[in-house]
């Protein structure tokens, strides 16, 4: 008995010679061999094809129907710079600040972007309720199953951006693509993508910034006339507030231009001196008015010389129509960027509105019968052209195990 089991090769030994035999095999096909071993087998292969064609078709009508519905419309261009004339005042068209916010290269990539981000799917997750549509308990699932069954598509040649929803019933895939340009045309009207836009938001928050100020000046105007029982200084005096808050207005309106000119401009920029030259220009003007330090030509009394309670007055009135000239001045400069914005907004054309599918987009019933018979017969003949070869090893393993 310990003979027999010493004598019986192992099976790593039996495997490397039946590893050899069918290295030695496929290296010598014999193709006429295998057509007779298809042939003999044509029954085993007509069932397995049959089997799995009738498992992809059962499939095919099984599965739930899903509709595709399209939109698409035509961007703006929103590197369309407006016009000049209603830019910052003293300002040439060569002074760049039209290029602070730059102009886009493909706006479609844009506005296929915005298509797809974050703000308007979670706007339409919580219209739609599509947590409760998809099954999900997270919004995060929710947002990238309908970036899934969302594809948006720019035409390289046209510009022209098509958006495709897909869903398991029309009337949703056909309400979501409209959601889509919705939520998109509320985005554009919200936010500055021109540069019209963006200087009438800049305009807009100092003038804002302005109003309050002005405010607090006639505020504090009023307290020093209760105070000090001043109405209102008469002849030079008059004069010389009207002067010094004109001159500090000029200075403060130069400040604005000069602050939207660095934005896209250097220090070298010609633009950029000059202003700073007309602001030392301005403000040396202003000091020689509060310190009667200007040529006598200008028949001005010095601040400094003013009984001081009728100086607290002058200088609380100064201030009032130093913010007025300003808040004036920028008023000016806020219609005309909202002017300029109202006539270069960036609107969407809509091409071709969203559509009701009246036919199924997926599963493709066609498709999937001829891929079901096409890997039915591919297994079919594969597991004839095998089953041979695992036989000749379960019986050599047998063999080995017997011996």
């Amino acid at each position: 008995m310990v003979e027999k089991e010493l004598e019986r090769p192992p099976i790593a030994e039996t495997y490397a010679n039946l590893s050899s035999a069918l290295d030695e095999e496929d290296d010598s096909v014999d193709l006429a061999e295998v057509f007779r071993k298809l042939r003999r087998g044509k029954g085993a292969i007509l069932k397995i094809t049959l089997a799995i064609f009738l498992i992809a078709t059962a499939a095919a009508f099984l599965l739930p129907f899903h509709y595709t519905s399209s939109a698409s419309f035509i961007p703006p261009a929103t590197g369309s710079g407006s016009s000049m004339a209603s830019m910052l005042a003293g300002l040439s068209s060569s002074s760049g600040v039209g290029d602070v916010f730059g102009s886009m290269k493909n706006p479609s990539d844009l506005y296929a972007g915005i298509l797809k981000s974050h703000s308007i799917a979670d706007e339409l997750i919580k219209k739609f309720d599509l947590m409760h549509v998809y099954k999900v308990k997270k919004q995060s699932l929710a947002e990238k199953r309908l970036d899934s069954d969302t594809d948006v598509t720019v035409d390289i040649k046209s510009s022209i951006v098509t958006v495709d929803v897909t869903a398991k019933s029309p009337e949703l895939a056909h309400d979501l693509a409209n959601a889509y340009m919705d939520a998109l045309r509320e985005t554009n009207g919200r936010l500055a993508l021109g540069q019209s836009s963006q200087r009438r938001l800049f305009f807009g928050q100092q003038l804002a910034k302005e109003k309050d100020d002005l405010e607090d000046a006639e505020v504090d105007l009023k307290r020093t006339e209760e105070q000090s029982g001043l109405i209102l200084p008469t002849g030079q005096t008059e004069a010389e507030i009207r002067t010094v808050a004109e001159t500090q207005a000029q200075i403060a309106v130069r400040e604005v231009q000069l602050a939207a000119l660095r934005d896209s401009a250097t220090e070298q920029n010609p633009d950029v001196i000059r202003l700073r030259s007309e602001i030392g220009d301005l403000q040396g003007q202003l000091s020689g008015l509060q310190n009667g330090s200007v040529s006598k030509s200008t028949a001005t009394i010095p601040t400094s010389k003013v009984p001081e309670v009728q100086l607290e007055y002058v200088r609380k009135e100064r201030e009032v129509k130093y913010h007025e000239a300003l808040f004036e001045m920028l008023s000016r400069q806020y219609e005309a960027a909202h002017l300029d914005e109202a006539r270069d907004a960036p609107v969407l054309q809509v091409l071709d509105p969203a559509s009701y599918p009246d036919t199924k987009s997926w599963p493709k019933r066609s498709y999937f019968m001829l891929g079901g018979l096409l890997l039915g017969l591919i297994a079919g003949c594969a597991w004839v052209l095998a089953r041979e070869p695992l036989r000749e090893l379960r019986a050599s393993l047998r063999q080995s195990e017997a011996a």
